[in-house]
């Protein structure tokens, strides 16, 4: 067991990636909670997930040929079944039993795709956070769910997205508005058994920058609110609406515009991270200029995390110790990490990983 496999939480379920990813790379390649995956979808429709790495000499099973529901090494020509066994080896009749490559559950929600990495026995479609906007025609999305590559570990974004007041200084001029966001507005967050939620209002203040880029018409000022729910191990939902000051969340909403906000942070090793996508809203749905305005908008104010988040990273890094120091807005991480934390524990005692012993290393 590696020192890795202790940071990990194993017994739940990652988002792996969009359905056009798979069609469009066929055969797609990725490492999850530091285990080389390769998933891809085979004749018959259903998607497949395997260990990428051939059981013979560890070549990547993701350079390998499609052959209706398997999925051939081509460097050897081993040829592998959607549960992971060795069906064929050419020029060899009998096939050793333990001749396999790991085989993960993976399920499709919403175009989303996600795979359980720990204990196949303990996986439960029902636990799947299937975000019902992602499937539902009165939410238009973007032109295509998009995709993040971060050089940080996956609990600096969830940092990050738990406190809303870094939209004032981050993203200043893209998401959030003035400083005054970070001051007057407050969040009272509601603990949950695996995870958190709040509500923030922003009463009487200028819209969002890339609200008012496809709305030029809005009013100057506007009643914002932003509804959050995160849950464990890295799922972001959020509801934004503008609506006209003094609209509450009783009234007719007939002059508020919405939108439906999705984000999944799955750990690629212990400081890389995969980060998936997508904005949805409910009005203008057929003006595709919306949409790529939209998601331009957004990726630029996710850049600007990304780009603080990961020089975080670096200096975290360091030999030299750092002692963090909280404020009050930290109460939401703070839960995260403690829910987190505890979770941990409960795999240690419980449900601890298994070690695979290797007792002849090709390198």
């Amino acid at each position: 067991m590696s020192n890795n496999d202790t940071k990990f939480l194993w017994n739940c379920w990652y988002a792996a990636g969009w359905e056009h990813e798979v069609a469009e790379a066929e055969k797609l390649e990725r490492t999850f909670l530091g285990k080389p995956v390769v998933i891809f979808k085979g004749e018959s429709g259903r998607y497949i997930a395997l260990d990428n790495r051939c059981c013979h000499r560890g070549a990547p099973l993701g350079m390998g040929r499609i052959e209706g529901d398997c999925i051939r090494c081509m460097y050897h020509g081993l040829k592998f079944d959607p549960q992971g066994i060795c069906v064929e080896i050419p020029g060899q009749d009998k096939i050793p039993a333990s001749h396999k490559v790991r085989s993960y559950p993976i399920e499709e929600r919403g175009n989303l795709l996600w795979i359980w990495m720990g204990d196949p026995a303990l996986a439960n479609t029902d636990d799947i956070i299937d975000y019902a906007p992602l499937s539902d025609p009165e939410w238009q999305g973007l032109p295509k769910q998009c995709y993040l590559h971060y050089d940080c570990n996956w609990m600096l974004i969830i940092d990050n997205l738990a406190d809303f007041s870094h939209l004032a200084f981050v993203h200043t001029n893209t998401l959030g508005g003035s400083e005054a966001y970070a001051v007057e507005t407050k969040q009272e967050i509601e603990r949950l058994e695996r995870g958190f939620q709040f509500e923030r209002w922003h009463r009487e203040s200028a819209p969002a920058p890339y609200h008012l880029k496809v709305n030029p018409d809005e009013s100057p000022t506007v009643d914002r609110r932003n509804y959050v729910q995160m849950f464990v191990p890295g799922v972001f939902l959020m509801e934004t609406a503008f609506g006209p000051v003094g609209w509450d969340q009783s009234a007719d909403h007939s002059a508020v515009k919405q939108y439906r906000n999705c984000q999944y942070m799955t750990p690629e090793t212990e400081n890389t991270a995969h980060f998936f996508w997508d904005y949805l809203r409910n009005y203008r749905q057929d003006e595709e200029a919306v949409s790529i305005s939209l998601r331009d908008s957004l990726l630029e104010g996710f850049w600007e995390d990304k780009v603080i988040i990961e020089a975080q990273q670096k200096l975290l890094e360091l030999e030299d110790p750092f002692q963090p120091r909280g404020i009050a807005a930290d109460s939401a991480l703070a839960h995260f990490r403690k829910v987190w934390d505890e979770l941990l524990e409960d795999q240690r005692v419980n449900h601890p990983p298994k070690q695979i012993e290797v007792t002849r290393s090709i390198l």
